[in-house]
């Protein structure tokens, strides 16, 4: 009876390496075949790279078959999807080179430059960074900036973290000397540009941040947030929501769905956290979300009183909320990254995917 068993797994595992095996030349035959139709511009390459390799592409699912294989088949189908994956991108790339070819060969002037061979793209982080902007620029916030290298005051006392505050023992600090610190997030900005600005206020600082933290696959001692900060009067929570909504919508799509859920914030009250519905359709969303299918992007609240009694500003006749969004975290979601140590190394040929 065991060897029966044993027999028919087997035959389930032989029968699914053909199955995916079959999966990959057709996949290679349909490619070719949608190549044609890019060539003939009935197709656009945008199109084809989510089709095949994109974040939910048909690598991909691809890629999720091979959890169901014996450890031994695993390597070996696993390196049949990278040939697979690799030739796609080749010729994609290939494409599009003789495409640029094709259309510089009708201009005959002599004088205009020669094509300079690549050599790297925009960093990823600055490509959210430059999205995050030109979306809350359209609703009116300015871009500012602030030190980040700051004191003790403007990075944790300012913002309602006072010495012995058990708030400070969430953030591992790197400090200078007793007073002086590479800032823990950039909040502080906005005690910076209160100090010198009177309301309404409508601003968003980017900048990065440093951790005393454990580098792995999904943190690291530096990385990037975005702080946002409106005041003015008789500004709600309503007013919090709307806003993060609509930018939700500008990055992800209009069809995204959002949740707010209760958190903790020392400057900030009350205080949430910010979630999108990622949702369930491959291995990658389930351990991204941990099954449930939401992801958190980013924390918010309305001001705290305190925080404006520090900058000198009267509580009952402003109010404001501020937000603060993880650039790295938001890259990762966006472009399918899975190794926030990859925005860190300098690799040319990491940064070349990034248009």
């Amino acid at each position: 009876m065991i060897q029966k068993d044993s027999q028919q797994l087997l035959n389930l595992f032989h029968n699914l390496v053909l199955a995916i095996s079959d999966k990959i030349i057709e996949l290679k035959k349909q490619f070719n075949s949608d190549l044609e139709n890019l060539n003939k511009n009935l197709i656009s390459s945008e199109e084809l790279h989510n089709k095949y390799i994109g974040r939910k592409g048909l690598i991909n699912h691809l890629y999720a078959m091979l959890s169901k294989v014996s450890n031994q088949e695993k390597p070996i189908l696993g390196n049949e999807i990278n040939k697979l994956k690799i030739f796609i991108n080749d010729s994609l790339k290939y494409s599009k080179k003789q495409n640029d070819i094709n259309l510089s060969s009708n201009y005959d002037d002599i004088t205009l430059p020669s094509f300079q061979k690549e050599v790297g793209t925009m960093h990823p982080s600055t490509i959210i960074i430059n999205k995050i902007k030109t979306i809350f620029e359209k609703i009116g916030f300015s871009s500012v900036y602030g030190p980040e290298i700051d004191s003790e005051y403007y990075n944790f006392e300012a913002l309602n973290i006072p010495e012995y505050h058990p708030a400070r023992d969430m953030q591992d600090t790197f400090y200078i000397d007793n007073e002086i610190l590479l800032r823990t997030h950039t909040s502080g900005s906005q005690i910076h540009f209160m100090e010198k600005n009177e309301p309404p206020i409508r601003i968003i600082s980017p900048g990065k941040v440093y951790r005393n933290e454990d580098i792995s696959v999904r943190s690291h001692c530096q990385f990037h947030q975005v702080e946002g900060l409106y005041i003015d009067k008789n500004v709600s929570f309503a007013d919090l929501k709307g806003t993060l909504n609509y930018f939700a919508e500008e990055l992800f799509g209009r069809n995204i769905k959002t949740r707010f859920r209760p958190s903790f914030f020392p400057f900030t009250e009350p205080s949430a956290e910010m979630d999108v519905y990622w949702g369930l359709e491959s291995e990658s969303d389930y351990r991204i979300t941990k099954g449930t299918g939401w992801l958190e992007i980013l924390g918010c609240g309305m001001v705290d009183p305190e925080v404006f009694k520090s900058v000198d500003y009267d509580p009952e006749k402003w109010t404001g909320f501020a937000f603060g969004i993880g650039i790295e975290r938001m890259a990762m979601l966006l472009y399918g990254i899975d190794d926030i140590r990859s925005f860190y190394q300098g690799d040319v040929r990491f940064l070349r995917q990034f248009k």
